[in-house]
């Protein structure tokens, strides 16, 4: 059974769409678990402080070294890889699901305010993985992200393992284009190959749109398709 730990200020925030569907069904038949943390719990102090101003001066607040740290001691395994969600880290992609989706546990930090004293993150030997170059108010929308996209790749959460296979970036490409019935809407008819019943052409078709759209919208990802 996989196993994730969420480290947060906000534990409200879980499993929340992570518990419904076939995600809540693979839950409920304890295909994969969840722990969620409260980072406030490691406070000590009555007022169960949890971040601090930066040395050095600026604008914000950060998460305190001694508190993170001693909340990550009390629960993560030994040899258990754990992830701070921050814009600083590197790009969280399909690859990086896959590798971590056959790990038995993780933990994911969530951060908030201005982020975290840098001091835990070098003692504690914590990886920094981003969701996107874009700025996100905490880290709980970027773990819920990271762990949608790790659990539909774990055995028989999705019901049907082969239904991943022609998904995007799965061979480097952009999915190429569905559809379904009705077969006319709107005056506008499905390809007529789709119809053909040539699973050959229709093989074919598929990968040709799949390469015009990846040529068109993702150049970066059209490169590194055509060198491999």
């Amino acid at each position: 059974m996989f196993q994730a730990q969420v480290f947060t200020l906000y534990p409200e925030v879980f499993p929340g769409p992570l518990s419904k569907g076939l995600y809540g069904k693979a839950l409920s038949n304890k295909l994969w678990d969840l722990r969620v943390i409260n980072i406030r719990d490691a406070a000590t102090d009555k007022h169960k402080t949890v971040d601090d101003t930066p040395y050095g001066g600026g604008t914000g607040m950060l998460l305190k070294a001694d508190v993170l740290a001693k909340a990550l001691d009390q629960k993560v395994k030994k040899g258990e890889r754990v992830f701070y969600l921050s814009p600083k880290g590197k790009k969280f992609d399909q690859k990086l699901a896959k590798d971590l989706s056959k790990e038995t546990s993780l933990s994911l930090i969530c951060g908030h305010f201005e982020g975290v004293d840098e001091r835990v993150l070098n003692t504690r030997n914590i990886e920094e993985i981003s969701v996107g170059d874009y700025v996100l108010s905490g880290g709980e929308t970027a773990a819920l992200v990271v762990l949608d996209s790790i659990l539909r790749l774990l055995p028989g959460v999705l019901g049907n393992d082969k239904s991943s296979f022609d998904e995007t970036f799965e061979n480097g490409l952009l999915e190429y284009p569905q559809y379904t019935k009705p077969q006319i809407w709107e005056k506008k008819s499905v390809p007529d190959v789709l119809l053909s019943g040539d699973h050959n052409k229709i093989k074919d078709w598929r990968l040709s749109q799949s390469e015009a759209i990846t040529r068109d919208r993702r150049p970066d990802l059209w490169q590194k398709y055509k060198k491999n």
